[in-house]
């Protein structure tokens, strides 16, 4: 992740490399205090830097933040601030210099307040950060910067019935009446957008790596049963990945903490993963989306990205690139070759149909997240593929050994390969894969078809140019091999419309063998399900999978209205994920499956509508709400609790509350309706929703 420091009058933004800064900020102490009700952030900071040139003004940045007692070499100095920076402009000299002072803020980004905290019960109340990009300085005067590295020590202040978590080693915890106040101390630089903290109701599991590193697990009391799920194979992709990048894990410690809404996937702060409360996973849901990818992906982040910087978001590719591929290479260590390849394949799939219409190339600030991630990736198993493993492992161990705790650029990196394979063109290489948009599909498919089992996949796909009945023996060997299941998930895609009495025995097959994501694949392609096939189709209602239910659910009953009972009856004590998918399903079916009114009927009902609200995560809100208004469209709670979306952080499920929202004044009757709750709004809910009824349609 990324961050842009302080910037120095005189200094050009253009000039990133450390060695020609005029400033350069060696530590950073923070001593704070976050107070969750009133949303503010106070504390103390003191900075050692060193004055290489003599300079007119230093810039701190710090959005929004008032400050008091500012001190250079223990003198008290003029100051100005900005808005957006502290401005020193007197007592520093050339050489060494410390500076003090006093900071208060209301964040208004990066730093998340979740729950309510007046509440005597711990109830999903949590504070965290996400400062990817130059955001750290909403909540730290710090620097916007990538390219200006400090080793941060942060002593956090919070209410003692809590965690606190943050970057680096936690070497004391001090009482402070209804407080404690945590101490954590990092022994490297880094980036000020690395920053981080994640203050909960956590518990933790902590194992050692087998080079000694800590890996301290965090979750919440409530998920304890899905702890296994969740960090499954955790050690492994630690050992793993740090023998293959074949450079020790950088920092003394290393911690994964889940939140609630988190606003992406993941992000690999240093020393310290925060990532999204939808991984934290049972066994049946790891079948269908699992912490795995993420894991590894900022794991790897931790030398790509932490340990090493792109200068500039030119070479974001460096990091996002080496994470997405470096995980993948532990998934193969994980889920074998076949896994690895059919993820490779799916990717330039997505590569090749977006370079229809995505044409920034990947060394391009504004490239896509397909690009800087995927073909980023891409472009690193081609060079690994072209001059072995061992020489591409050589020069990645010389390129992060060289450029530890510093910034880099794509030249350094390609100068490195050059280096241990002299024959390599990098200049050839950084062309094509690099500096041109188009994704090099017939290169790519060459380097694939090296696995036997795309190779069978792309001769599969060969297939659809036959009929059925020149294919059926073939269908039927594959199906009754140990092929890998895209494999035989492309067959029940080709047989989908094939009349079920000619095709009764693939299918039959299929379910036979017991594969998940081959009987998932019979469930979603299969949509009229004669009689004959019922009560095997219904086996689907067993499988672990949440995914696998829920099709099979829908599908069974639109087949056979008579058996709806039953099926409400097998779902009543389903849940399904973090998003409760199977609950929120069973609560929908029931209401519209019973006639006339009833208090089971309102029971079900009001705990639908009561999972739209703000007690709840977005992604379980955002099902309800859409399943609450099929049902009773015109219901002014959730309505309401939809209005209250847009006002949400998580820009996701805000831009669903704005885009529904939308939708529903292009209807009768919803302009009068939405006018006659504005009164029964908050303020931030009023100011977004008068937005939306002044919109023009």
């Amino acid at each position: 992740m990324k961050m842009r420091s302080l910037f120095f009058l005189l200094f050009s933004v253009f000039a990133f490399a450390q060695q020609t800064t005029k400033v350069d900020f060696k530590t950073g102490f923070g001593n704070i205090t976050i107070d969750p009700i009133g949303k503010k952030v106070t504390g103390t900071v003191r900075y050692i830097f060193d004055v290489n040139e003599v300079i007119d003004t230093i810039k701190i940045d710090a959005q929004k933040m008032t400050f008091t007692n500012v001190k250079i070499n223990n003198k008290e100095v003029k100051f100005v601030t900005s808005g957006k920076t502290l401005n020193l402009f007197e007592g520093f000299r050339k050489g060494k210099n410390s500076i003090t002072f006093t900071y208060e803020t209301k964040p208004k980004q990066t730093l998340y307040f979740n729950g309510d905290f007046s509440s005597e019960l711990i109830i999903n109340q949590q504070v965290w950060t996400q400062g990817q990009g130059k955001y750290t300085s909403h909540w730290f005067p710090s620097f916007d910067d990538v390219n200006e590295k400090v080793i941060f020590n942060m002593n956090i202040s919070f209410d003692k019935k809590y965690i606190v978590i943050a970057n680096g080693v936690l070497k004391d915890v001090l009482p402070d009446k209804d407080k404690k106040i945590w101490k954590y101390e990092m022994l490297k630089p880094m980036s000020s957008y690395l920053l981080a903290l994640a203050i909960g109701d956590f518990s933790n599991k902590a194992i050692a790596s087998k080079s000694g590193i800590p890996l301290q697990l965090f979750i919440q009391p409530k998920d304890t049963n899905k702890f296994e799920a969740t960090y499954r194979y955790s050690k492994q992709i630690f050992d793993y990945l740090e023998n293959e990048i074949g450079v020790k894990y950088p920092w003394k410690i290393y911690k994964q903490i889940p939140v609630e809404d988190f606003l992406y996937a993941g992000m690999e702060n240093t020393s310290s993963t925060i990532f999204a409360q939808d991984y934290v996973i049972d066994s049946v849901d790891f079948n269908d989306r699992n912490y795995v990818n993420v894991n590894a992906h900022e794991l790897a982040h931790q030398w790509f990205g932490d340990l090493v910087t792109a200068k500039s978001g030119k070479h974001h590719w460096l990091q996002e690139g080496f994470a997405t591929y470096y995980a993948l290479l532990a998934e193969r260590q994980v889920f074998g070759d076949d896994y690895f390849y059919h993820q490779l394949y799916r990717s330039s799939l997505q590569l090749r149909n977006a370079a229809k219409s995505d044409t920034i190339p990947v060394m391009n600030e504004k490239a896509s997240s397909l690009s800087f991630y995927q073909k980023g990736a891409w472009a690193l198993h081609t060079i690994r593929e072209s001059i072995g493993q061992k020489a591409f492992q050589k020069a990645v161990k010389n390129y992060l050994k060289k450029y530890q705790y510093q910034n880099v650029d794509t030249d350094d990196f390609l100068a490195e390969i050059k280096k241990v394979v002299p024959s390599f063109d990098t200049y050839a290489y950084k062309k094509k894969w690099l500096q041109d948009y188009h994704f090099p599909m017939e290169e790519a498919n060459a380097l694939l078809k090296k696995n036997p089992f795309i190779q069978s996949l792309f001769d599969t796909q060969q297939l659809r140019k036959k009929t059925f009945a020149e294919n059926k023996d073939e269908y039927k060997k594959l199906l009754q091999s140990d092929a890998f299941y895209p494999v035989k998930t492309e067959i029940l895609y080709q047989i989908k419309y094939i009349p079920f009495e000619d095709k009764k025995e693939l299918l039959t097959i299929a379910m036979q063998t017991n594969d998940i994501k081959v009987r998932q694949s019979v469930a979603e392609f299969t949509d009229e399900i004669p009689i004959v096939f019922k009560a095997q189709y219904e086996t689907l209602l067993e499988d672990q999978s949440y995914d696998t239910k829920e099709i099979a659910f829908m599908n069974l009953w639109k087949n056979f209205p008579d058996s709806r009972k039953d099926y409400l009856d097998k779902a009543k004590n389903w849940i399904g994920g973090n998003d409760k998918s199977l609950r929120i399903l069973f609560l929908t079916f029931s209401v519209f499956s019973i006639e006339g009114e009833s208090l089971e009927k309102t029971n079900y009902y009001n705990e639908l509508v009561g999972y739209t609200s703000s007690k709840y995560e977005s992604s379980l809100r955002q099902n309800a709400i859409m399943n609450a208004l099929t049902i009773n469209d015109k219901d002014t709670t959730v309505l309401k609790n939809l209005v209250n979306a847009t006002t949400h952080y998580k820009w996701q499920f805000s831009k669903f509350g704005r885009d529904k929202i939308r939708e529903l004044l292009q209807l009768e009757g919803y302009r009068n309706l939405f006018e006659s709750m504005i009164l029964m709004l908050s303020e931030a809910e009023k100011n977004q929703l008068q937005k939306l009824l002044n919109e023009k349609s």
